[in-house]
């Protein structure tokens, strides 16, 4: 049996919400973070090496990484759906967006919110520079929006699905206003009446306010 290890409000919310997409049969094991840390806690933490959500288990595997774990969903449950494949004219833009979101998107957020905790200030060359790839980010995924309704174009896929966790629930760590990118926030209202999105949310982090606007 497929088993998602959620890690409350954290990138594994992804793993549901493909899970869920794809209605496949699976258990979910939900993990609180430390009250005054905001950290995972130790059991969590001692399922993969890595330390860091999301991780499945299958069998007698254990991954972690939520790129790798998407992949390796979709090869083994998906029967194709939820991917491009090389002869779609949209392969290229699914590549880029699935990649994108955690090789740069999620980084790029992630140094932020850590220069955000050091108090420094406003004028101070690194964080702004910082803050400007942040924004250069978002509005590179707002003309995207702009032009297709999904983030490869004519169809949802599982970049929709990395991208998701860094447009919504990572605002909790590193809030950004997206009402400066209509686009974005016109994509988010979308993706909020995918009935297997509010499952998701629902049963990963319930009573959680979803950051859609």
């Amino acid at each position: 049996m497929l088993t998602v290890h959620h890690l409350g409000r954290s990138q594994s919310e992804r793993i549901v919400w493909l899970c869920e997409e794809l209605e496949i049969p699976y258990a979910l094991k939900c993990y609180t973070r430390d009250s005054v840390t905001l950290l995972a806690p130790p059991d969590y933490k001692a399922l993969h090496p890595a330390g860091t959500a999301p991780v499945i288990s299958d069998g007698d595997l254990v991954l972690a990484e939520s790129g790798a774990v998407v992949d390796y969903v979709i090869a083994k449950y998906g029967n194709g759906r939820l991917k491009l494949s090389p002869d779609d004219p949209d392969f290229a833009a699914f590549l880029f967006w699935f990649h994108f979101a955690n090789g740069t998107l999620q980084a790029q957020m992630g140094r932020n919110m850590i220069l955000n905790r050091l108090n420094l200030s406003s004028d101070n060359p690194v964080l702004q520079a910082t803050r400007g790839r942040v924004d250069r980010s978002f509005d590179l995924v707002n003309a995207r929006l702009g032009e297709a309704n999904h983030l490869a174009g004519r169809e949802f896929t599982a970049a929709d699905i990395m991208m998701g966790f860094s447009l919504t629930t990572m605002r909790y760590f590193m809030p950004y206003d997206i009402g400066r990118c209509p686009n974005v926030v016109r994509y988010l209202a979308r993706i909020a009446q995918r009935p297997a999105y509010r499952r998701a949310m629902e049963k990963g982090d319930p009573g959680m306010a979803l950051l859609l606007t």
